[in-house]
C-alpha cells in the first residue's frame, strides 16, 4: 500500500496501521460475506478513483444519505482518499431537513439510496448539486456501477492535518442546524488516542485482535468517527450489523469483544430472560461502551449484576469526538456509574462559573474544553463560531457539570444541559426546530416541546400546545402532520392541547414547569 510521508490524511494513517495479513477479514456482514483488509482497500480506491474523475477541488463535499453497510463505509474513506469533505446525513430526514443541509453545504457530489433517488434528485438539483448517484444496502446503485470501471489502485491525496475532512450537522436550540467543520487532526488523534485509553493496542501488542460489534449508524459521530474510526486505527474485525437488533447481538457477542452502543441497546439487552443473555454470551467480551446519552446508574448496576461487566461510560460531542471516558485499565482508576470519567489524554476539560472563573471540584458549572479533537468552527456561520468559543480558545459545550464530589477530583459528573437539548435514544432533538414545524399548523397559536423521563429511550419527545381562541385540535392529528416532513425520532410520542403555556415574570416559557408537570407520562 501506499504510505506517503508526512501525509496527515486520516487514510494515510489507517494504511499505516492495517494487518500484516491483508487478507484478514475486516469487515463481516449479517448475510455472512466477508470483506478483508484487502478488499476495503480495493474498493475504496475505485470509489476515489471515481470521486478524482470528476475533477473536484479538495475540500469539495460528498454528501451521502444511505442506509448502512460495508460500501457505504468504503464511501467515507474513498472520500478522505481523494482529499473530499464527507457529510453524513441521517437517513430519517425528510425533504424540508434534506433541502436545508444541501443548499448549505453545496456538495459537488450527493449520493442517496436508489429508493429515494426520485425525491432526492431534484432537491440536489437545487442545491447546484452537478452529480447525484446511488448506493443500496445490497451492493447496488449507480455509484458502484460507475467505480466498478476505474483502477484500485489510488494515491491518498496529501491533507494538512487541519484540512477539512468532514462536516457533522448538528443544531442549536434556536435557529437552523449547524454543520461541524471536523479535520483530518480532530478524527485521527481521537481515533489514535482511543485506540490506547480502551485497551485496543493492549490487545494488538498481546498478538491479538479485537472483534468490534457494530450495531451503531454510520451517519452518526458515534457509529462513525467513534466506533468505525477507532476500529480501522486498531486493526481490529467489524461484526457489522445493519441497526441494533436484540436477536442479532445477542446471538454476535459470542464471536466479539468489543461493544459501542447507546444506552437503549443495554437496556433492551437486560429486558431478555437471563437464559437469553448473561454471562454466557459475554463470556469473550472484555469492553462495553456507552454514549451518546445519559447511562442510569441503575442501568449500570444491573448490567454488571447480569454479565459480570462494568459499562464504561464515556462523554463526547459532534464537535469535539470523545473528551472524557471512564477508564479500561484498572491502574487508571475505577469505572464510576453516574460519572462519564476523567479527560483523555491532550485533552482539557475545565468547569467555569457565570464569571468564567474556573470552578473548584464540586462546584457545578459550564463544561468547557480544548484539544486537538476539538472542531474549528462551524461552516460558514463565522459570528456562530465565535459565539461558542471563550476569549482563549476553549469551546463551550453547553453542558452543565462538576468535578469530584462522590467521586475522586478528576471525574466529571454531566449534571444537565444549558440548552433545552433532548436525548432521545441516542439522538439529539432541538425542540426549537420541532416547536417551528408545530406551530405552522393551522390552528396553532405557539407549542412548547420538551423531554420528558421514558424507560426505553431515556427521554421522549413531547409537546404542549396552545390552539387559536375556536379552533379544536386532536393531538393524534398535530403527531400525524409532521410525519413526512421531520425524521421519525423528533416526532413527539405524545402531545396534549392546554390553554396557556406557564411562563415567568419576563415572559420566558417555563419549560421546567412543563417537565414536572407532565414527567409521569411514559412511567
Amino acid at each position: 500500500m501506499n504510505r506517503p510521508r508526512g501525509n496527515q490524511n486520516l487514510y494515510a494513517e489507517v494504511e499505516r496501521r492495517v494487518p500484516p495479513d491483508l487478507d484478514s477479514v475486516c469487515i463481516e456482514a449479517l448475510d455472512g460475506l466477508t470483506y478483508s483488509w484487502r478488499d476495503l482497500h480495493l474498493g475504496s480506491g475505485c470509489i476515489a478513483n471515481w470521486l478524482l474523475s470528476l475533477r473536484l477541488k479538495p475540500g469539495d463535499r460528498v454528501a451521502a444519505q444511505v442506509e448502512k453497510s460495508p460500501e457505504c463505509l468504503m464511501l467515507y474513506l474513498a472520500t478522505l482518499r481523494a482529499g473530499l469533505a464527507y457529510v453524513p446525513l441521517n437517513t430519517a430526514y425528510q425533504r424540508g431537513e434534506l433541502d436545508y443541509f444541501l443548499r448549505d453545504c453545496e456538495p459537488a457530489v450527493v449520493v442517496c439510496a436508489p429508493s429515494r433517488l426520485a425525491e432526492i434528485e431534484p432537491i440536489a438539483r437545487a442545491a447546484r448539486c452537478a452529480h447525484v448517484v446511488t448506493l443500496g444496502e445490497q451492493r447496488d446503485g449507480t455509484l458502484l456501477e460507475a467505480a466498478a470501471t476505474e483502477a484500485t489502485a489510488c494515491e491518498v491525496i496529501h491533507r494538512a492535518a487541519d484540512d477539512l475532512a468532514a462536516i457533522l450537522y448538528t443544531s442549536g436550540t434556536t435557529g437552523r442546524s449547524k454543520g461541524a467543520m471536523l479535520s483530518h487532526r480532530n478524527l485521527t488523534s481521537n481515533a489514535v488516542t482511543l485506540d490506547e485509553f480502551w485497551g485496543f493496542k493492549a490487545v494488538r501488542d498481546s498478538g491479538q485482535r479485537d472483534v468490534l460489534l457494530h450495531a451503531l449508524p454510520l451517519f452518526h459521530v458515534h457509529g462513525l468517527f467513534v466506533a468505525s474510526n477507532a476500529a480501522l486505527v486498531a486493526g481490529a474485525r467489524m461484526l457489522m450489523l445493519p441497526k441494533f437488533d436484540v436477536a442479532k447481538v445477542i446471538e454476535g457477542l459470542p464471536r466479539c469483544t468489543v461493544m459501542m452502543g447507546v444506552p437503549t441497546f443495554y437496556t433492551r439487552l437486560l429486558a431478555q430472560p437471563e437464559s437469553r443473555f448473561g454471562r454466557t454470551q459475554c463470556r469473550s467480551m472484555r469492553l462495553f461502551i456507552a454514549g451518546s446519552a445519559p447511562l442510569l446508574a441503575e442501568t449500570h448496576q444491573q448490567f454488571e449484576q447480569r454479565t459480570g461487566h462494568r459499562i464504561l461510560e464515556r462523554y463526547g460531542m459532534s464537535e469535539t469526538l470523545m473528551l472524557v471516558s471512564n477508564p479500561y485499565f484498572e491502574a487508571n482508576g475505577g469505572r464510576i456509574a453516574g460519572t462519564v470519567g476523567v479527560a483523555l489524554p491532550e485533552v482539557g476539560v475545565r468547569i467555569a462559573g457565570d464569571d468564567g472563573v474556573a470552578c473548584p471540584a464540586g462546584a457545578i458549572g459550564a463544561v468547557q474544553v480544548s484539544g486537538p479533537n476539538v472542531f474549528s468552527g462551524y461552516w460558514r456561520m463565522p459570528d456562530k463560531t465565535k459565539e461558542e468559543f471563550t476569549d482563549d480558545g476553549w469551546f463551550k459545550t453547553g453542558d452543565v457539570g462538576h468535578f469530584g464530589g462522590a467521586a475522586p477530583d478528576s471525574y466529571l459528573t454531566l449534571v444537565g444541559r444549558s440548552k433545552d437539548l433532548i436525548i432521545s435514544g441516542g439522538y439529539n432533538v432541538y425542540p426549537k426546530e420541532i416547536e417551528g414545524y408545530i406551530d405552522a399548523i393551522a390552528g396553532v397559536v405557539e407549542s412548547a416541546v420538551i423531554g420528558v423521563p421514558h424507560t426505553d429511550f431515556g427521554e421522549a419527545v413531547l409537546a404542549v400546545i396552545v390552539c387559536k381562541g375556536g379552533e379544536t385540535l386532536e393531538p393524534a392529528n398535530v403527531v400525524e402532520a409532521l410525519k413526512g416532513q421531520i425524521a421519525n425520532y423528533k416526532i413527539p410520542k405524545r402531545a396534549f392541547i392546554i390553554d396557556d403555556l406557564p411562563r415567568n415574570t419576563m415572559g420566558k416559557v417555563q419549560k421546567n414547569v412543563l417537565r414536572d408537570r407532565y414527567k409521569g407520562t411514559f412511567a
